[in-house]
């Protein structure tokens, strides 16, 4: 049986170094699902075993080693990409940003910063949101969305233990989840984690919410292609990348 050759994409037109949780397996799929071609993503990885503040801690502090690997390639832009440690703190990402771009010599992006920057271009302010974390950290991504002007109607948190992969759960899961929160009062559904499968049902959650839905790493995706001066619309994954 003949396969089509796929060519190699080299990233003519954007290099992105992405910082990623060691243990993410779904980030870097849903890059090369979403990405134009001339888009390439290069990525290093920092220890993040479970979601205490002291966990946090550990993956933030070694935003220099990894921005410095990252930064002696020829890439245009660093993304230090994860939800809960750049949302664990209202001044966590742009901190994390200063880091970066100071050692690197690169521009960089934090995965909040994405965040709340969809949720503007949405004109999104009553959100409900889901995610594979413990309430600890359900509380804390409220009280940053609340710092930035957002009031979160309903949140709900699978409380998964650090032994289960957030990355387990099906995307049918999130989708009989997600759908079980449907209010005629939000604004917009986000689903946050940037190691969960929700990319594919994207399109389908927006039709039956009757809402747009941004989940982690569409939004980083979707802003790393803005900032870089990439408008390209890309379909399949949402109004977010279709029409901004």
């Amino acid at each position: 049986m003949l396969t089509r050759k796929r060519l190699p994409d080299y990233g003519e037109r954007l290099r992105v170094g992405m910082i990623l949780p060691n243990r993410n397996v779904v980030a870097e799929a849903d890059a090369q699902a979403i990405i134009p071609s001339g888009v390439s993503f290069h990525t290093t990885r920092l220890k993040l075993h479970g979601t205490s503040p002291e966990d946090i801690k550990q993956m933030s502090d070694g935003a220099e080693d990894a921005s410095r690997l990252l930064g002696a390639a020829p890439i245009d832009l660093i993304v230090f990409h994860c939800t809960a440690v750049s949302t664990s703190d209202p001044a966590m990402g742009d901190q994390l940003v200063a880091r970066i771009e100071k050692t690197a010599n690169k521009k960089a992006i934090a995965t909040s910063q994405g965040l709340v920057s969809a949720l503007n271009i949405l004109s999104a302010k009553r959100i409900v949101m889901l995610t594979p974390y413990q309430q600890s950290v359900n509380d804390a991504e409220v009280r940053f969305l609340n710092h930035f002007g957002f009031e979160v109607l309903h949140e709900v948190g699978l409380n998964l233990p650090s032994t289960v992969s957030t990355a387990s759960i099906t995307p049918e899961q999130w989708r009989d989840i997600a759908l079980s929160m449907k209010r005629t009062d939000a604004d917009v559904y986000f689903l946050s984690c940037t190691n969960i499968r929700v990319l594919s049902i994207i399109d389908e959650l927006e039709t039956l919410l009757e809402a747009p839905v941004i989940t982690s790493n569409q939004a980083m995706l979707w802003y790393c292609l803005r900032q870089s001066g990439i408008a390209d619309p890309i379909f399949g994954y949402g109004k977010l990348l279709s029409e901004f």
